[in-house]
């Protein structure tokens, strides 16, 4: 089994015209070229999105653009819009700035050209350790498209960085929550069901149960369910809490408060530039995601 699961997001296990998919280096999901560059060679993306991993291979994400498909995550939170009214429109914003650092995406209920409601919304797939070009390569060339042979006859291995991603992205979080618990808002990460399952056994999450719409911090957990042509992101798990659960976890405790009228600002500067969320999708704005 190849270990490339998914390549410009085409699944690997349907047959395709590999050589004129790695030459147009698409994104579906953002609907543009590839973001993800080789740094020795700027102009030549990776393209994968994910990969299998495991003594019984299952398909990891390893790029957060992937969980743009069909912009389901922020159909996903239009609940949690408590101020959200019939007749809004519904926008999508590529990162805000709050105290701690960023958000990748912001949903926001808009009324007459301002802002009455909004989400963050933050992605986390796996990082990788090593490198998995070699194995893109070796795909391609058991597919008939012409690789140099250096790069296929490169025994580094990949892997993938559970432990630190998970701190990480605990960390981003717990220096962000407060902002959001003290404005009333809420904050969503968006992750595969695989990285939440790693976080909930590694880390202190025997108290984060359920959901409840009224709490500033959710998880939303996605699984990738094989589908005869292709991987179809599904939502699978909802779990939700506060900053002092977030605080629980690490046992770390940041102030972060921020006045509203300072985020409001930045939502109705972006506004112009914002993609308006429909029942088909569209194209997402690109978040410059680390």
């Amino acid at each position: 089994m190849t270990k490339v699961a998914e390549l410009y997001g085409l699944p690997t296990f349907q047959p395709a015209n590999w050589k004129a998919i790695a030459a147009r280096q698409q994104c579906p999901f953002l609907d543009r070229k590839c973001l993800k560059n080789r740094k020795s060679e700027p102009e030549i993306t990776i393209g994968t999105c994910t990969m299998n991993f495991g003594k019984k291979p299952d398909p990891t994400m390893i790029c957060p653009y992937r969980l743009l498909e069909r912009s389901q995550i922020f159909v996903d939170c239009i609940h949690l819009l408590g101020l959200h009214e019939p007749g809004n429109e519904l926008r999508i914003i590529a990162e805000l700035t709050v105290p701690g650092g960023s958000v990748d995406y912001c949903l926001v209920s808009v009324r007459d050209k301002k802002p009455r409601d909004f989400v963050g919304i933050e992605l986390q797939t796996l990082d990788t350790t090593g490198t998995v070009w070699p194995e893109r390569q070796r795909f391609l060339r058991e597919h008939g498209v012409s690789v140099k042979t250096k790069h296929v006859r490169s025994g580094k291995p990949f892997g993938m960085n559970w432990k630190m991603t998970a701190k990480t992205i605990l960390i981003q979080l717990n220096h962000k929550i407060e902002t959001f618990e003290h404005l009333s808002k809420r904050l969503v990460l968006v992750l595969q069901d695989r990285l939440l399952s790693y976080m909930q056994a590694e880390f202190s999450f025997d108290h984060i149960k359920g959901t409840r719409d009224g709490d500033p911090m959710h998880f939303h957990s996605y699984e990738l369910h094989q589908e005869p042509l292709a991987f179809k992101l599904q939502l699978k798990e909802r779990l939700s809490t506060d900053a002092a659960g977030i605080a629980a976890c690490l046992g770390l405790q940041v102030d972060a408060r921020v006045e509203l009228a300072m985020i409001v600002e930045q939502i109705e500067a972006k506004l112009p530039e914002s993609t308006l969320l429909t029942v088909g999708g569209g194209i997402v704005p690109v978040a410059p995601l680390s």
